[in-house]
């Protein structure tokens, strides 16, 4: 499984150079970003120690859809819990949740907010989990930087724990194509996109593990075969 983390509208390069430096040190090379240009100032590079090669093969988008295009499972992370949501899961507990997930996801994409508001709401709604790092104090959060480097190293095992050939991308995910047929049958039966109902089932379809990922994903595919359903 790949990693990849993904800074949203990041403000600061120095942010910038301390991101790209806790992931390499913790062994993940992706690095994007949305909407920012932080990351060819040269403060960047003043805090990107021996990790030049990070900033110099950043991805840079203009629009997170376009950032997320290519992932097949998306976290993010916040620091407050909001009614987006039901469901916020400590960092500690990631790696274990995305071992679970097996083969069905080949492609995995941590999203971080600016500095001053973190994440939108809309952006919460499109991913597929929300992550949380524990505090044991409101006040003051930690910054940008400290949180990518917690979940950098939570997450640097995750070559050794789901350790299998990654496929040459040209094929879906097994769990990306579950998505589609989902999307696809909630649609018949006039679950509009927007409307809780339809945020509430992908969120919880999200915590499922690889067996019942492909056990669901064959029940689709079975009643996409009934003529009423075509």
């Amino acid at each position: 499984m790949d990693i990849v983390f993904i800074l949203v509208e990041v403000t600061l390069p120095e942010n910038v150079g301390a991101a790209a430096r806790a992931a390499k040190t913790m062994g993940i090379s992706g690095l994007r970003v949305v909407n920012s240009d932080a990351h060819t100032k040269k403060e960047a590079r003043w805090l990107a120690h021996a990790s030049g090669d990070i900033l110099d093969n950043i991805q840079s988008f203009d629009s997170f859809d376009d950032a997320v295009s290519d992932l097949d499972f998306i976290v993010a992370s916040t620091a407050r819990k909001r009614s987006v949501k039901l469901h916020y899961h400590p960092v500690e507990e990631l790696l274990s949740f995305l071992k679970s997930k097996g083969k069905c996801v080949k492609k995995t994409g941590i999203v971080f907010g600016s500095e001053e508001s973190g994440l939108d709401n809309e952006i919460l709604r499109k991913c597929d989990l929300a992550a949380t790092i524990p505090l044991r104090t409101t006040y003051p959060s930690l910054n940008l930087a400290q949180a990518v480097m917690i979940f950098a190293y939570e997450l640097s095992d995750i070559h050794a724990m789901l350790d299998f050939e990654s496929d040459s991308g040209i094929q879906k995910s097994t769990y990306k194509i579950f998505r589609e047929r989902l999307e696809a049958y909630l649609k018949t039966l006039a679950v509009d996109k927007n409307e809780n109902l339809y945020f509430r089932i992908l969120e919880r379809v999200a915590l499922l593990p690889e067996d019942d990922i492909k056990l669901l994903l064959s029940v689709l595919n079975r009643a996409s075969d009934y003529p009423e359903n075509k």
